[in-house]
Protein backbone atom coordinates (compact mmCIF):
# COMPACT_ATOMS: atom_id res chain seq x y z
CA UNK A 1 0.00 0.00 0.00
CA UNK A 2 1.31 3.35 -0.56
CA UNK A 3 3.30 6.16 1.29
CA UNK A 4 1.44 9.22 2.50
CA UNK A 5 3.25 12.23 3.01
CA UNK A 6 0.85 14.30 5.50
CA UNK A 7 2.16 18.18 5.05
CA UNK A 8 0.60 20.42 8.14
CA UNK A 9 0.10 23.70 6.33
CA UNK A 10 2.80 26.81 6.99
CA UNK A 11 2.47 29.25 9.66
CA UNK A 12 -1.20 30.87 9.22
CA UNK A 13 -2.15 34.49 10.48
CA UNK A 14 -3.98 32.98 13.50
CA UNK A 15 -1.13 31.33 14.47
CA UNK A 16 0.62 33.94 14.45
CA UNK A 17 -2.14 35.76 16.36
CA UNK A 18 -2.53 32.79 18.94
CA UNK A 19 -6.37 32.41 17.56
CA UNK A 20 -7.75 28.98 17.14
CA UNK A 21 -9.27 29.27 13.35
CA UNK A 22 -11.19 26.30 12.48
CA UNK A 23 -13.19 26.79 9.52
CA UNK A 24 -13.09 30.40 9.85
CA UNK A 25 -12.75 31.69 6.47
CA UNK A 26 -10.10 34.16 5.20
CA UNK A 27 -6.88 32.58 7.11
CA UNK A 28 -4.29 32.66 5.14
CA UNK A 29 -0.53 31.97 5.38
CA UNK A 30 1.39 34.89 6.80
CA UNK A 31 5.05 35.97 5.77
CA UNK A 32 6.76 33.25 7.19
CA UNK A 33 3.96 30.72 6.49
CA UNK A 34 4.47 31.65 2.84
CA UNK A 35 7.98 31.26 2.90
CA UNK A 36 7.70 27.64 3.91
CA UNK A 37 5.38 26.93 1.22
CA UNK A 38 7.83 28.12 -1.21
CA UNK A 39 10.65 26.21 0.53
CA UNK A 40 8.42 22.74 0.64
CA UNK A 41 8.95 21.80 -3.62
CA UNK A 42 12.18 21.76 -2.88
CA UNK A 43 12.56 19.53 -0.32
CA UNK A 44 9.72 17.45 -1.76
CA UNK A 45 11.85 17.44 -5.25
CA UNK A 46 13.28 14.38 -4.82
CA UNK A 47 10.03 12.50 -3.87
CA UNK A 48 8.01 10.77 -6.44
CA UNK A 49 5.01 11.98 -5.78
CA UNK A 50 1.83 10.87 -7.84
CA UNK A 51 -0.36 13.31 -6.65
CA UNK A 52 -1.81 16.03 -3.97
CA UNK A 53 -5.29 15.96 -1.48
CA UNK A 54 -5.62 19.15 0.62
CA UNK A 55 -8.27 20.28 3.00
CA UNK A 56 -10.60 22.75 1.16
CA UNK A 57 -9.44 25.71 4.08
CA UNK A 58 -7.66 28.46 2.09
CA UNK A 59 -3.84 27.91 3.97
CA UNK A 60 -3.74 24.47 2.70
CA UNK A 61 -4.46 25.35 -0.49
CA UNK A 62 -1.73 28.70 -0.48
CA UNK A 63 0.25 25.73 1.09
CA UNK A 64 0.78 23.25 -1.67
CA UNK A 65 0.15 25.96 -4.92
CA UNK A 66 3.90 26.38 -4.56
CA UNK A 67 4.40 22.96 -5.07
CA UNK A 68 1.53 22.06 -7.65
CA UNK A 69 3.28 25.14 -9.62
CA UNK A 70 6.62 23.64 -9.67
CA UNK A 71 4.91 20.04 -10.70
CA UNK A 72 1.74 20.98 -13.08
CA UNK A 73 1.89 17.48 -13.80
CA UNK A 74 0.62 16.62 -10.45
CA UNK A 75 -3.30 15.87 -9.85
CA UNK A 76 -4.74 17.75 -7.35
CA UNK A 77 -8.02 16.65 -5.32
CA UNK A 78 -9.55 18.51 -2.19
CA UNK A 79 -11.38 16.85 0.69
CA UNK A 80 -13.41 18.06 3.52
CA UNK A 81 -12.47 14.60 5.60
CA UNK A 82 -9.07 16.20 6.18
CA UNK A 83 -10.56 19.40 6.81
CA UNK A 84 -9.45 21.07 10.34
CA UNK A 85 -11.60 20.04 13.36
CA UNK A 86 -15.32 21.75 13.61
CA UNK A 87 -14.16 23.48 16.55
CA UNK A 88 -18.04 25.25 17.79
CA UNK A 89 -17.85 27.92 19.89
CA UNK A 90 -14.54 28.02 20.26
CA UNK A 91 -13.78 28.77 16.44
CA UNK A 92 -12.01 32.13 16.12
CA UNK A 93 -11.57 32.44 19.64
CA UNK A 94 -8.04 33.30 21.49
CA UNK A 95 -5.83 30.54 22.99
CA UNK A 96 -5.99 32.38 26.12
CA UNK A 97 -9.60 32.59 26.67
CA UNK A 98 -9.75 29.10 25.87
CA UNK A 99 -7.25 27.76 28.75
CA UNK A 100 -9.97 29.05 31.21
CA UNK A 101 -12.58 27.02 30.05
CA UNK A 102 -13.48 23.65 31.59
CA UNK A 103 -13.47 22.11 28.57
CA UNK A 104 -9.40 22.40 27.84
CA UNK A 105 -8.20 20.32 30.55
CA UNK A 106 -10.42 17.33 28.88
CA UNK A 107 -8.74 18.06 25.36
CA UNK A 108 -5.25 18.24 27.07
CA UNK A 109 -6.00 15.18 29.20
CA UNK A 110 -8.96 13.17 28.01
CA UNK A 111 -9.42 14.06 23.92
CA UNK A 112 -12.04 10.91 23.17
CA UNK A 113 -14.48 12.13 25.53
CA UNK A 114 -14.35 16.14 23.86
CA UNK A 115 -16.95 17.49 22.57
CA UNK A 116 -16.34 20.97 21.19
CA UNK A 117 -19.42 22.81 22.06
CA UNK A 118 -22.26 25.07 19.88
CA UNK A 119 -23.68 24.56 16.84
CA UNK A 120 -21.73 22.48 14.26
CA UNK A 121 -19.12 21.65 17.19
CA UNK A 122 -17.73 17.85 16.69
CA UNK A 123 -15.74 15.33 18.87
CA UNK A 124 -12.58 14.72 18.67
CA UNK A 125 -13.36 11.13 17.89
CA UNK A 126 -15.29 11.56 15.24
CA UNK A 127 -12.68 14.25 14.16
CA UNK A 128 -10.24 11.01 14.17
CA UNK A 129 -12.78 8.78 12.21
CA UNK A 130 -13.45 10.50 9.35
CA UNK A 131 -9.44 11.56 8.86
CA UNK A 132 -8.26 8.16 9.06
CA UNK A 133 -11.40 6.71 6.97
CA UNK A 134 -10.51 9.30 4.69
CA UNK A 135 -6.69 8.32 4.14
CA UNK A 136 -7.66 4.68 4.07
CA UNK A 137 -10.09 5.46 0.88
CA UNK A 138 -7.38 7.21 -0.70
CA UNK A 139 -4.67 4.42 -0.24
CA UNK A 140 -6.89 2.70 -1.90
CA UNK A 141 -7.70 4.93 -5.03
CA UNK A 142 -4.13 5.42 -5.36
CA UNK A 143 -3.16 2.16 -5.28
CA UNK A 144 -5.34 1.18 -7.68
CA UNK A 145 -4.03 3.57 -10.05
CA UNK A 146 -0.57 3.96 -9.36
CA UNK A 147 0.20 0.36 -8.01
CA UNK A 148 1.14 -0.26 -4.03
CA UNK A 149 4.85 1.30 -4.70
CA UNK A 150 3.00 4.90 -4.82
CA UNK A 151 3.42 7.71 -2.75
CA UNK A 152 0.74 10.71 -2.51
CA UNK A 153 0.96 14.08 -0.64
CA UNK A 154 -2.25 15.18 1.65
CA UNK A 155 -2.13 19.07 3.14
CA UNK A 156 -4.34 18.93 6.07
CA UNK A 157 -4.03 20.67 9.66
CA UNK A 158 -2.38 19.63 13.04
CA UNK A 159 -4.79 17.74 15.33
CA UNK A 160 -6.04 16.28 12.03
CA UNK A 161 -2.18 14.98 11.36
CA UNK A 162 -1.84 13.79 14.91
CA UNK A 163 -4.77 12.05 14.94
CA UNK A 164 -4.04 9.89 11.67
CA UNK A 165 -0.55 9.35 13.16
CA UNK A 166 -2.14 8.27 16.56
CA UNK A 167 -3.72 5.79 15.08
CA UNK A 168 -0.89 4.61 12.79
CA UNK A 169 1.14 4.04 16.17
CA UNK A 170 -2.00 2.20 17.88
CA UNK A 171 -2.15 5.19 20.13
CA UNK A 172 -5.31 5.68 22.36
CA UNK A 173 -6.39 8.80 21.17
CA UNK A 174 -6.49 9.68 24.83
CA UNK A 175 -2.27 10.26 24.09
CA UNK A 176 -2.50 11.64 20.77
CA UNK A 177 -1.95 15.70 22.51
CA UNK A 178 1.98 13.63 23.57
CA UNK A 179 2.29 13.97 19.30
CA UNK A 180 3.30 17.50 18.05
CA UNK A 181 4.01 18.99 13.92
CA UNK A 182 5.19 22.45 13.52
CA UNK A 183 3.47 24.25 10.78
CA UNK A 184 4.56 22.91 7.53
CA UNK A 185 6.01 19.77 8.57
CA UNK A 186 6.53 16.52 6.99
CA UNK A 187 4.83 13.14 8.97
CA UNK A 188 5.30 10.19 6.65
CA UNK A 189 3.21 6.93 6.56
CA UNK A 190 4.06 3.65 4.98
CA UNK A 191 0.67 1.62 4.78
CA UNK A 192 0.71 -2.15 5.21
CA UNK A 193 -1.85 -5.23 4.62
CA UNK A 194 -0.45 -6.12 7.87
CA UNK A 195 0.11 -2.41 9.81
CA UNK A 196 1.52 0.93 9.29
CA UNK A 197 5.39 2.18 9.95
CA UNK A 198 5.39 5.84 11.12
CA UNK A 199 8.74 6.93 8.81
CA UNK A 200 8.55 10.74 10.25
CA UNK A 201 7.06 12.81 12.59
CA UNK A 202 6.76 16.27 12.17
CA UNK A 203 10.22 16.91 10.33
CA UNK A 204 10.76 20.73 9.01
CA UNK A 205 13.86 20.10 7.84
CA UNK A 206 15.53 22.22 10.51
CA UNK A 207 15.89 22.41 14.24
CA UNK A 208 14.44 25.95 14.81
CA UNK A 209 11.26 24.86 17.26
CA UNK A 210 13.73 22.64 19.06
CA UNK A 211 15.06 25.14 21.75
CA UNK A 212 13.53 24.95 24.88
CA UNK A 213 10.69 28.41 24.65
CA UNK A 214 8.87 30.38 27.34
CA UNK A 215 5.67 28.95 28.39
CA UNK A 216 3.07 29.23 26.85
CA UNK A 217 0.39 32.21 27.69
CA UNK A 218 -2.40 30.11 28.25
CA UNK A 219 -3.04 26.70 30.85
CA UNK A 220 0.02 25.24 31.98
CA UNK A 221 3.19 25.61 30.42
CA UNK A 222 3.13 22.30 29.38
CA UNK A 223 0.04 21.83 27.79
CA UNK A 224 -0.35 20.78 23.98
CA UNK A 225 -1.85 23.72 21.98
CA UNK A 226 -5.23 23.04 20.57
CA UNK A 227 -5.26 23.28 16.50
CA UNK A 228 -1.28 22.03 16.74
CA UNK A 229 1.93 23.94 17.84
CA UNK A 230 2.23 27.94 15.91
CA UNK A 231 5.74 27.01 15.10
CA UNK A 232 9.33 28.52 15.89
CA UNK A 233 9.46 32.21 16.32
Amino acid sequence: MPIVILVRHGRSTANADGVLAGWSPGVGLDERGAAQAAALAGRLADLPITAVVSSPLQRCRETVRPLLDARPELPSHTDDRIGECRYGDWTGRKLTELADEPLWQTVQQHPSAAVFPGDGGESVRAMQSRAVDAIREWNAWIEDRHGPEAMYLVCSHGDIIKAIAADALGMHLDLFQRLSVEPCSVTAIRYTPVRPYLLRLGDTGEFGGLPPRPSVPFGGGDDAVVGGATGAP
